[in-house]
């Protein structure tokens, strides 16, 4: 379980095919911290420390992830949103986040609003019953607040704290991002649909 209080950006130092997996190193200033076996969102993905060598850790995504997420997009370079695993004796930041992607949205538009930014995100139509009005998101695992929601669009407002410390500086139209919908949200929608 995560908070979506990104902790660091890493990069992407080495991608490889293996089979249907995806196995790449990233770069992280968190990375030497870190242990094997470890849980870690990587863009909101949640994928296990397999081996760690200096300021470097290796992960491996199976097919699964792969079609769910934007990993298969992954390039060396690409700078990516890590956080560790939360602690059950602290405070949580944004919002519980499983680390267990449901889709993927496309910017829009984005803008730029002299000291803070607004994006517009429009993802599948079938998901917009988890989305509400000053709702919470994790999108490449940051939790974030949305608005101006309509059945296959919303918008973000970033703070230049967030637009420094994670990987929404490089989104731009067209970038395409991890979304992860509200768990508490997603068990009421679930609960209404079984219960009728």
């Amino acid at each position: 379980m995560f908070t979506g209080i990104i902790e660091a950006l890493g990069k992407v130092r080495s991608i490889e095919p293996k089979g249907t997996n995806i196995t790449c190193w990233i770069q992280s200033p968190i990375s030497a911290d870190l242990k094997v076996d470890q849980s870690i969102s990587h863009n909101g993905v949640c994928l296990t420390v397999e081996e760690i060598a200096e300021d470097r850790h290796r992960v491996t995504a199976i097919e699964e992830t792969i079609d769910k997420s934007t990993l298969g997009g992954w390039k060396n370079g690409d700078l990516v949103n890590l956080e560790r695993c939360m602690t059950m004796n602290s405070r949580l930041d944004g919002h519980i986040v499983q680390g267990h992607v449901d889709t993927t949205a496309t910017c829009i538009e984005r803008r730029d609003l002299n000291g803070s930014w607004e994006y517009r995100f429009e993802f599948p139509k079938k998901f917009s019953h988890l989305v509400i009005e000053k709702g919470s998101i994790s999108l490449n695992g940051t939790s974030l607040t949305i608005f101006n929601v309509k059945k296959d669009r919303f918008d973000i407002a970033i703070i230049p704290y967030t637009f420094d410390h994670t990987n929404i500086q490089s989104v731009v139209p067209g970038s395409i991002v991890n979304l992860e919908f509200d768990m508490i949200g997603k068990y009421v929608a679930r609960f209404l649909k079984t219960s009728s």
